[in-house]
């Protein structure tokens, strides 16, 4: 008698797939051009996260310079750009060419998607390293993120600035030894944003640094900011899918925004005060880019629970994002995380329930400022930025 399948028979299992490596792989997922679909990405990226890579996902309709920017900012290992609208032959050796300039030469691009096999020679010789065409397996993906995983050195050669600043990262945030001479500093300000998960605390932070960088112009170098993002890692891999900077639009901020993300398990912020001296330090220009301190941070935080409140202890300011829903006067009152809110943010102010979440908020808030917010269409945010820089 046939044994009966309980279990869909193309379940991924969940195994720690890079054990023994120098780090966890770090891989940046694209999708250049105008392919609008991402299911299939989406796939591949909880694969590796389901084997312990930390996957950055950037989203669609990204540029080669882009991509090349997030590559750099995220130090990944390599990148993995999905290509389905006939544009591969162009955009390919454009994104090599945009990591070169950008102080990433040495990063490898991996190209999947509906790649003609006559046109896989002419992007080996671009300077693509691997090409996958439809029907690769997803252990296969797996394998040659883990072959990417070169040991990170002190320096990067040939980096920029910005770039010899994402490996510093890198290194403090694993504990071990940044190189010597690093001038450091803590930037001027430093605000932290956080809130509960689907409280849309990073769409709310890509429309802050949007605003704040348009604030600049026509200065462009006084509208530099940063912004470290922290998502859980897996207790089960140490996979993490650090999603949250598909959110900005960088094919309009260019790199006038640095950004990068971690995984983190818990509320473990331990090299928090260093890295943001690194990122508020001076990195002397040195040709092949520029680099000036950034005085303006944005933390924001995985999705906390009520008494999820440890980054207050890093920050300058708190923004505590709530949403419409969030529970009644006795759960504000009970939640630890409203302590720490130098500014209450409800954002989702379109969806019903609004009113009632801002007149059990002013019984908690006191003199401290509510700002009302819909993030996805950037209304309120140039009235909260106004209340988190004062």
């Amino acid at each position: 008698m046939a044994k009966t399948l309980t279990t869909a028979t193309t379940e991924f299992e969940k195994l720690d797939r890079c054990a023994g490596l120098d780090h966890r792989p770090r891989v940046l997922l694209g999708k250049m051009g105008l392919d609008g679909h991402d299911r299939g990405v989406k796939v591949i990226a909880r694969a590796l996260r389901d084997s312990g890579v930390h996957v950055i996902y950037s989203g669609l309709w990204q540029t080669p310079r882009s991509l090349a920017i997030s590559a750099r900012d995220e130090d990944c290992d390599v990148i993995a750009a999905s290509m389905m609208s006939n544009s591969h032959l162009v955009l390919g050796p454009r994104l090599v060419e945009s990591l070169r300039e950008l102080g990433r030469s040495e990063l490898p691009v991996y190209m999947g998607g509906i790649l003609p096999q006559e046109d896989i020679p002419t992007l080996l010789a671009g300077g693509v390293s691997k090409c996958f065409t439809t029907g690769t397996g997803l252990l296969d993906i797996v394998e040659a993120v883990r072959g990417a995983v070169k040991p990170w050195t002190t320096t990067i050669p040939g980096a920029t600035p910005t770039a010899q600043l994402a490996r510093d990262i890198s290194l403090m945030h694993a504990g071990r030894p940044v190189r010597a001479g690093v001038q450091r500093r803590r930037p001027a300000r430093v605000i932290g944003v956080t809130g509960s998960p689907g409280a849309g605390k990073s769409t709310l932070v890509a429309q802050l640094v949007g605003e704040y960088t348009r604030r600049a112009q026509p200065e462009p170098a006084l509208g530099r900011c940063a912004v470290v993002a922290f998502d859980p890692m897996s207790p089960i891999t140490s996979g993490a899918l650090l999603g949250d900077r598909l959110r900005v639009d960088f094919n309009n901020l260019g790199t006038s925004v640095f950004y990068r993300s971690l995984a983190i398990s818990g509320e473990d912020y331990h090299a928090v005060p260093e890295i943001l001296e690194l990122i508020g330090g001076c990195y002397p220009a040195d040709g092949k880019g520029e680099h000036a301190p950034f005085d303006t941070v944005f933390i924001e935080t995985v999705g906390a629970g009520q008494n999820e409140t440890k980054i207050r202890q890093y920050v300058d300011r708190t923004a505590v994002v709530l949403t419409p829903g969030m529970g009644d006067a006795v759960q504000m009152d009970k939640a630890g995380i409203l302590e720490i809110a130098d500014v209450f943010v409800c954002n989702k102010a379109d969806h019903p329930g609004e009113n009632e979440l801002v007149r059990d908020l002013r019984d908690v808030a006191g003199r401290r400022p509510i700002v009302e917010t819909i993030a996805t269409r950037g209304q309120g945010v140039p009235e909260l930025l106004a209340a988190l820089l004062d």
